[in-house]
């Protein structure tokens, strides 16, 4: 890994799904300054706009769609639903989807706002393909068990009907979708720091993210 020289600090994380990628990117954000973006929020965004208007959803639809996409429409509650999760694992394998979200994210990544030190991003294809060159590449992950728990509470404070084997089943075709896609999968690379949140607190978890980065800033 690269020391870090640049004046945008660039941290990209990629993770499957409820491994808590989002919790420790937002903790970087906050504690270096940096611009987030949870890029797996722009296709459940789509996925949401696809449940809604069925009829309506082709690519001159979802390209208007793009351009007027806000950081505001990624922060909607009902990105979270298991429905919007799985047709959002869908939507992410068509090439044309892609290539547009990947414009997005690549303008959040090397333009971030002014009042930034730099950029965050998390999902399944950032540290290879969307940030190959970022200052730091992390792997976060734990078991599927772990991960359905975490998403289950998740739901059922947001008051959904849904059983914890649900929510199991549901992440592991996930992975399986995830993983084994044709294109821009999740997947494992020699330049990434792999982090374990299995039986990690929130707070423990971001202190190894930490400790890592402040020596290699430092040095």
């Amino acid at each position: 890994m690269k020391k870090y020289k640049k004046k945008n600090l660039q941290v990209a994380i990629d993770s499957p799904a409820a491994a808590g990628a989002g919790t420790q990117a937002r903790l970087i954000s906050k504690n270096y300054n940096l611009f987030y973006l949870d890029s797996g929020k722009i296709y459940r965004h789509l996925a949401l706009l696809k449940i809604k208007n069925p009829k309506r959803f082709n690519y001159t639809f979802i390209l208007k769609k793009m351009k007027s996409l806000k950081m505001s429409d990624l922060r909607n509650e009902k990105l979270l639903s298991d429905e919007v999760g799985t047709t959002a694992s869908v939507i992410a394998k068509d090439v044309k989807i892609r290539k547009l979200a990947h414009d997005f994210q690549i303008k959040c990544a090397y333009n971030p706002p002014k009042k930034y030190k730099g950029s965050v991003i998390d999902g399944r294809d950032i540290t290879y393909n969307i940030m190959p060159n970022a200052d730091f590449k992390f792997f976060i992950t734990a078991s599927a068990k772990t991960r359905a728990l975490r998403r289950y509470k998740e739901l059922k404070k947001l008051n959904k009907a849904i059983s914890l084997n649900e929510v199991l089943k549901s992440i592991k075709k996930r992975d399986k979708s995830d993983y084994d896609r044709k294109i821009s999968p999740l997947k494992r690379t020699k330049d990434q720091y792999l982090i374990s949140s299995e039986n990690e607190s929130k707070r423990s978890c971001f202190l190894k993210i930490k400790k890592i980065m402040d020596r290699i800033i430092k040095a």
